[in-house]
C-alpha cells in the first residue's frame, strides 16, 4: 500500500479535500443567507418558531449542495493544480519521473468519492425536502389536493381500475373496481369490485366488501366470488401514483420517480420532463468526474492570471454548465431528443472538451 499511495498523493488528494470541503459547504450557506434574507418576513408572518425556521434550513442543505458538488469539484481542481502550477510543483514532479496524469490520480479519485456522495444526496434530497416543508407549514395548499373523483387508471398487467373516489391523505378508496382482460383458461378475465379499500406500506391495499366474476374466453360460463376482505398482490400502485397532479421529481427518490412516470405513461400522460429529472438525479452526480477530466488540463493554464483567472474560469464554465442542463432539460421535455439523453448532453461536451485538453496536456 505504501508503495501505492505516496506521500505526493496524499498532499494531492488533502489540497483538492480542503477546497472541495470548503466549496460544497461555503455555496450553500451562501443560498441560505440569500434566501433567508428574501423570505424571513413571509415565515415571521406565519407565526413560525425560530427553531422551525433553523431546522428548515438544516434540511434544505442536502438538496443546495446536490447541484453545488460538480462545481466544487471543479473549484477545488482547478485551485489545488492552479497553486501547484504557480509554485512549480508540477514541474518539480515531472522532474523526479511523475506524469500529469499520475499526478491527478488523487484528484480523480476525490472525484468519484464526491460522485458517490451526490448520488446519496439525490436519494435523502426527497426526504429532507419533505421534512423541510413540513416544517415551514408549505402543505396547507397542498393538503386541499389529496382526493380524486370519479376517474379511470391504466395499471400494470392490462388492469384498469375505475375508482369513484380515492383520497391520498386517508390512503382509502371507495367504489373500486378493477378489470382485467385476459387470455385462455390459466389467465382469465375478471372484474373485481370493492366497495371500499385501504392503503398502508407494509401489505399495500385491502379490499374490502366486494364481488370478483371471472369470464373465461373459452366458455360462455361465469362464476363470481364474494369476499368481506381481499388483498391482490398486482395492486401495487400507492394513493399518490394515481393522482392527476404529478408530484415534483424534487419529492422523490429514484425508484419512486421510475414507479410514478409508468403509470403516467400508462395514463396517457406526457412524461418526458420527468425522465429527464430522473435521469439527472444519475448524471449530475457523473459530472463530478467529468468535470474533474475536464478542469484538470484547464487548471494549468492559470498561472497566467493567478487566483482572479481561476476563479473566473470555475464560474464561467459553472454557468455553462448550468444553462446548457436547463437547455437540454427543455428539449428533453418537449421530446425533441429523447428524454434520457437530453439529460446526459451537457456531461458529454464537458467530457470530449476534457479528454481533447487532456490529449493535449504536458505530461
Amino acid at each position: 500500500m505504501s508503495r501505492i499511495v505516496r506521500p505526493l498523493d496524499r498532499y494531492v488528494f488533502v489540497e483538492f479535500w480542503k477546497i472541495f470541503v470548503s466549496t460544497a459547504l461555503g455555496f450553500p450557506l451562501l443560498l441560505v443567507v440569500i434566501d433567508l434574507t428574501d423570505n424571513l418576513n413571509k415565515y415571521l408572518s406565519r407565526n413560525l418558531p425560530r427553531k422551525n425556521i433553523i431546522m428548515s434550513y438544516v434540511y434544505w442543505l442536502p438538496d443546495s449542495m446536490f447541484m453545488v458538488l460538480p462545481a466544487a469539484v471543479l473549484f477545488a481542481t482547478v485551485f489545488s493544480i492552479g497553486g501547484f502550477t504557480r509554485h512549480s510543483e508540477i514541474t518539480a514532479a515531472k522532474a523526479s519521473g511523475i506524469s500529469f496524469y499520475r499526478l491527478i490520480a488523487p484528484i480523480l479519485l476525490g472525484a468519484i468519492l464526491a460522485c458517490g456522495l451526490d448520488l446519496a444526496l439525490g436519494e435523502v434530497v426527497p426526504i429532507t425536502n419533505q421534512r423541510r416543508a413540513d416544517l415551514l407549514e408549505e402543505k396547507s395548499a397542498a393538503m386541499t389536493q389529496t382526493t380524486r373523483y370519479n376517474f379511470a387508471f391504466a395499471g400494470e398487467y392490462g388492469r384498469v381500475y375505475k375508482i369513484g373516489s380515492l383520497n391520498t391523505g386517508s390512503g382509502t378508496m371507495d367504489q373500486a373496481q378493477i378489470e382485467r382482460k385476459g387470455s385462455g383458461l390459466d389467465y382469465p378475465s375478471y372484474v373485481l369490485t370493492a366497495r371500499t379499500a385501504r392503503y398502508d406500506t407494509h401489505h399495500g391495499w385491502t379490499l374490502g366488501g366486494g364481488n370478483m366474476e371471472v369470464v373465461p374466453d373459452t366458455t360462455p360460463t361465469t362464476f363470481a366470488v364474494s369476499f368481506d376482505s381481499l388483498r391482490d398482490r398486482r395492486l401495487t400502485e400507492r394513493p399518490i401514483e394515481m393522482m392527476a397532479k404529478p408530484r415534483s421529481p424534487e419529492e422523490m427518490r429514484y425508484s419512486e420517480l421510475t414507479r410514478f412516470i409508468r403509470a403516467q405513461e400508462r395514463s396517457g400522460s406526457d412524461a418526458n420532463l420527468l425522465r429527464v429529472e430522473r435521469a439527472l438525479k444519475i448524471a449530475i452526480p457523473a459530472t463530478c468526474l467529468i468535470i474533474a477530466l475536464f478542469g484538470a488540463p484547464l487548471a494549468t493554464s492559470t498561472q497566467r492570471g493567478g487566483t482572479a483567472y481561476g476563479i473566473g474560469v470555475s464560474l464561467a464554465t459553472t454557468v455553462i454548465f448550468l444553462m446548457m442542463i436547463q437547455l437540454t432539460k427543455a428539449i428533453g421535455g418537449k421530446g425533441l431528443m429523447p428524454p434520457d439523453l437530453a439529460a446526459w448532453v451537457p456531461g458529454a461536451v464537458f467530457g470530449v472538451i476534457g479528454l481533447v485538453l487532456m490529449a493535449r496536456v504536458r505530461t
